[in-house]
């Protein structure tokens, strides 16, 4: 027990445990994945839909989307922004990892008689002989991913652009980063809840890396069947650290902004968003 508990309160090194699969293949959380997605009321897994609807709308404005606009959105959940897109007429590519989500993306695709090409496939790996117009990745999914993943999606974006096309994300900026706290909790519950519909017990820990403006969520997790960890990692982001990402993938950002609604850039903002091109 002892050593357990030594390990639960251990520091890992940043981006050095990548649990991500377990948040979309594990069948409970998954469905509570996709609950998050849609809830209205919260922004804990996608944006309220009033954001989501300015966000679209300054796209559309920015980017000219309409007819014939090749897109794609990588990462795209249960088509919050690609059934939105598709509705301008452009052609749509989803590429989503989460099977539950996907299949709530293509029955609305149905729904609304749009003809969306949705891909499951984990976007690190994602090929195709497609050119897209726009490249989108929302709701900091950047920041989720090692140096390492960040390098190789760039690579994919910028294999996968157009040559007169934009790439469309958004950070955490070091705003958030100072106001992330450290911590450790623990709690039960016997009824189930977002990890388990079992009994459980829950250790939380939350770690900051100045150096390299990481933070971690780790959760640790048992049950009377089993005992599993999430780790939760986020990079934070200032203007030189993203800039130098972008250059070194033959990437050159263009625009920037406060958030993917378009907002005006602003440092005291806990996220940024960027237009890029290829260099």
């Amino acid at each position: 027990m002892f050593e357990q508990l030594v390990h639960i309160n251990e520091r890992p090194y940043p981006f050095s445990i990548y649990t991500a699969d377990t948040l979309w293949t594990d069948p409970h959380i998954a469905q509570q994945m996709l609950r998050a997605h849609l809830n209205p009321n919260t922004d804990s897994a996608s944006r309220r839909p009033a954001f989501i609807e300015a966000s679209v709308d300054w796209l559309q404005a920015r980017f000219h989307i309409g007819p014939g606009t090749r897109l794609a959105d990588f990462g795209c959940g249960p088509g919050l922004y690609t059934t939105r897109l598709a509705q301008l007429g452009a052609q749509v590519t989803g590429i989503e990892f989460s099977e539950n989500s996907l299949r709530y993306a293509r029955e609305t695709a149905v729904t609304h008689h749009l003809p969306i090409d949705y891909m499951h496939t984990n976007y690190l790996q994602f090929h195709s002989d497609k050119r897209f117009d726009l490249i989108t990745l929302i709701y900091c999914d950047f920041c989720a991913l090692s140096p390492a993943q960040r390098h190789t999606l760039l690579g994919i974006f910028r294999h996968h652009l157009a040559d007169d096309g934009a790439i469309v994300l958004d950070v955490h900026s070091l705003v958030e980063y100072e106001n992330f706290e450290e911590g450790v909790s623990y709690g039960r519950n016997q009824s189930g809840s977002f990890w388990t519909d079992e009994d459980y017990f829950s250790f939380t820990n939350q770690f900051k890396y100045d150096a390299e403006h990481v933070t971690l969520d780790k959760y640790t997790i048992f049950t009377p069947t089993r005992t599993f960890e999430i780790y939760n990692w986020l990079q934070h982001f200032d203007q030189d650290s993203l800039t130098a990402e972008f250059t070194a993938s033959g990437l050159v950002i263009t625009n920037w902004y406060a958030n993917v609604a378009g907002e005006p850039f602003d440092p005291q903002s806990s996220t940024m968003a960027v237009v890029a091109t290829k260099s």
